[in-house]
């Protein structure tokens, strides 16, 4: 399932976008601030990020670059009120793949992320799609798993769950992070549905594979 990073402060466009996102069949997560949008975005699984340029806490051009400089590559679509053509080049340069300016229309934002998804999955089509620990693969191309010589098929959500755990192998992940990033919404802090899920997991790839560590979270031995 594509997830969606949006990143904007002004809750009223938020909502409006997150709401048609959802509609089309996208998961998504909201940043309301700089920091919050390099911590969301850096070793996520996000597929797109959307991007205002007037981030509380640091400009957004100053985020693009971070993540760049940091390797990740997904696609980043601007939107924000700057139309003057110095910042849309500034916006390139830094890394963007796509400038909107507001006020926009949804139907074209929609059209926008689709077509750079579209070319992020033909270029990943030529990259390694393969994770691999121990004697289990996740193929991220027909999102199968493959432990020894069997081969699972899992439920979207278990399997966007196996990916998240796989990309940091070795790295505590909480709850919290667990569900921002599999789920893409605010659970009850007091819901299970995370330990679910990993108990679900351990069933089906084996029982030693994530570790809890208590009061915390989990971990993907390695």
């Amino acid at each position: 399932m594509t997830r969606i990073l949006i990143a904007e402060d002004e809750a009223r466009i938020a909502a409006f976008i997150e709401k048609g996102l959802r509609s089309n069949g996208f998961i998504t997560s909201v940043a309301t601030d700089a920091q919050s949008t390099a911590n969301m975005a850096l070793g996520s699984t996000f597929d797109l990020l959307i991007l205002d340029l007037g981030l509380p806490g640091k400009d957004g051009l100053e985020v693009l670059e971070e993540l760049r400089g940091q390797g990740e590559n997904f696609p980043v679509i601007i939107l924000t009120a700057r139309d003057d053509i110095q910042d849309k080049v500034a916006g390139f340069e830094a890394g963007a793949d796509d400038y909107m300016t507001k006020p926009f229309r949804f139907e074209e934002l929609l059209a926008r992320v689709k077509a750079r998804l579209r070319n992020s999955s033909n270029q990943q089509a030529t990259e390694n799609t393969v994770i691999q620990i121990g004697s289990i693969v996740l193929d991220l191309h027909t999102r199968k798993v493959r432990v020894g010589e069997e081969t699972i098929e899992l439920p979207a959500r278990e399997f966007v769950l196996a990916e998240t755990f796989f990309r940091h192998p070795g790295q505590v992940l909480s709850r919290e992070q667990l569900l921002d990033r599999v789920w893409g919404y605010d659970y009850d802090p007091g819901s299970n549905i995370v330990d679910v899920y990993v108990g679900y997991l351990r069933k089906k790839l084996g029982g030693d594979l994530i570790e809890t560590v208590r009061g915390i979270g989990y971990r993907l031995r390695t």
